[in-house]
């Protein structure tokens, strides 16, 4: 392998006001591996630091919470809520900028699939409705989830305000942007998702309704950060808890969802699919980040069973992706953008030596791409 065979992967590109020195991107990954309190640590800064060392040119946090209320979806996961938790990120970000690297914080609110929240022991969500599925094995859940609390209109306010606040705390920290996490089944997902919001008002109903929240987050989002720092939203079909799910009105779906979130003035549309490049509906050969560049008009970012190299030149060259992140791929090869560049063989994605033995690899892929 040379670099000639991976000019596309290899080249610059800019999101926003940020320029990243190549496509290779690690992708948000849940890791558990923060102090009780929610506060980032000394082995957090290695581990991100370890990836940027590696070549990746944009890191893109785990989820991190974003309020002392309800957002915290799992024990010993970071936030970003307070002072105290604002100033713990500060040595991960300069672990990774002295690399050489850009830094993301991505926002999370776990709403109905929280299950370990130290503030909170009940979960809201936009309706009652018990989420599918267990809780995932492998962040310390068992069992079913609880059925959430319907969320009333100062919940959304707060929540609304929460993002705001952490997007507000993520740049005091010096991250180079943010990532508002709209997928997986979390909180703005719950709201999008059809069975999962059963609202009246005008949050639920026809798609465009429940859309309402994750444009509203993303408007008051840009407006507090201001337009020279990046902010990008991650969305998915797939669920933690719901591998399979598709939007109910398929293509027309991707078309309204990716252009309006395109016209509310996020830098980059991330979609996370278990395998990127198949069709996202049966009735159309599109995939979903194809879908995403087309209409929504911005850098699109494709994840999802990306780690040959050779897939990923293709996918970049062809027009069909901005930048492309990687999950698996990275575990097994903190250096993977360094390996292709200097023509060393990759090593294979080992599932059992990072998982407890409950956990399943289908729930891994989902949360982990």
């Amino acid at each position: 392998m040379t670099n000639n065979q991976f000019q596309t992967l290899f080249s610059k590109i800019k999101t926003g006001n940020v320029t990243l020195d190549s496509r290779a991107g690690l992708a948000p990954m849940t890791r558990t591996s923060a102090t009780e309190t929610g506060l980032a640590t000394e082995d957090m800064a290695q581990y991100y630091a370890n990836f940027a060392k590696g070549g990746f040119s944009l890191i893109i946090t785990e989820g991190t919470y974003t309020d002392k209320l309800y957002s915290q979806g799992y024990l010993n996961q970071p936030g970003i809520a307070t002072t105290e938790q604002t100033d713990a990120w500060k040595p991960v970000v300069q672990a990774v900028q002295e690399q050489g690297s850009k830094i993301f914080l991505q926002l999370m609110h776990a709403g109905a699939l929280s299950q370990g929240n130290r503030f909170k022991k009940n979960t809201i969500a936009p309706s009652a409705v018990k989420p599918k599925g267990e809780q995932l094995a492998f962040y310390g859940g068992s069992g079913e989830f609880s059925m959430p609390t319907e969320m009333t209109k100062e919940d959304i306010s707060q929540l609304i305000e929460s993002f705001v606040k952490s997007a507000k705390n993520a740049k005091e920290a010096g991250f180079d942007g943010v990532e508002i996490h709209g997928a997986n089944g979390y909180i703005l997902d719950q709201f999008l998702t059809d069975y999962t919001n059963l609202r009246t008002d005008e949050y639920g109903g026809p798609t465009e309704n429940r859309l309402r929240l994750i444009i509203e987050v993303i408007e008051a989002v840009r407006d507090a950060v201001g337009s020279d720092f990046p902010v990008g939203i991650r969305i998915a079909q797939a669920k933690v808890n719901d591998a399979n799910h598709k939007w109910v009105n398929g293509i027309d779906d991707a078309k309204l969802i990716f252009s309006q979130i395109g016209q509310a003035g996020v830098d980059y549309i991330h979609t996370s699919e278990p395998n990127a490049t198949e069709s996202a509906f049966s009735e159309s050969p599109s995939t979903l980040v194809e879908l995403a560049k087309k209409y929504g008009n911005t850098v699109a970012i494709a994840n999802g069973a990306l780690e040959n190299p050779q897939l990923v030149e293709a996918l970049l060259s062809k027009g069909k992706a901005d930048l492309i992140t990687i999950g698996k791929g990275a575990l097994a090869n903190q250096d993977w953008p360094n390996k292709i560049l200097s023509g060393q063989e990759l090593e294979a994605f080992d599932f059992q030596k990072i998982l407890l033995p409950k956990a399943t690899l289908k729930e891994f892929e989902i949360n982990q791409n």
